[in-house]
């Protein structure tokens, strides 16, 4: 039983023994173990406002960020609406310059068709002309050989009357 309840001088010597351990501790290693203790208290707290600004910041960083995409989207989107801009009205002046040359060309077109049709009118003219002439030679020629067929049967008749 003496296991169980231990005897009155074991006790002295374990309180002795745990008086002297308590006041060595607290003389020499409880203020350094509080003071690290403290350090890391305060360590952790510096750590945990030092996340707080980190998050704080990450957090306006992230909203200028999106502003400045939504803000790079507004000057792309106008990029973009002033290229199609561009593109309409250099489209729209190649078609006007080809409207404007294809009248051109009309024009010539209708001019020189217009040429050529007085020149081939002017060419009927005179070939009818030529003809004309040619017509009346003839008839003439034959008018004067009956005349003079018929001048000499009028001459014959004549004399025969004389």
């Amino acid at each position: 039983m003496q296991l169980v309840t231990p005897a009155i001088g074991l006790l002295f010597w374990m309180l002795v023994t745990f008086s002297l351990l308590l006041f060595i501790l607290k003389k020499f290693a409880w203020k350094p173990i509080l003071e690290s203790i403290r350090n890391r208290e305060q360590t952790i707290e510096d750590s945990l406002s030092l996340a707080e600004k980190t998050k704080s910041e990450m957090i306006r960083l992230q909203g200028e960020n999106e502003s400045l995409l939504a803000e790079a989207r507004k000057e792309r989107n106008a990029m973009l609406k002033e290229a199609r801009e561009m593109r309409d009205k250099i489209v729209g002046d190649a078609k006007s310059a080809a409207d404007e040359e294809a009248k051109k060309l009309m024009n010539r077109a209708q001019d020189e068709i217009e040429k050529q049709k007085s020149a081939a009118i002017a060419e009927i003219k005179r070939e009818v002309s030529i003809l004309s002439v040619q017509i009346a030679e003839k008839l003439m020629q034959q008018q004067l050989e009956n005349n003079s067929a018929q001048q000499g049967i009028i001459e014959n008749q004549l004399s025969q009357l004389n």
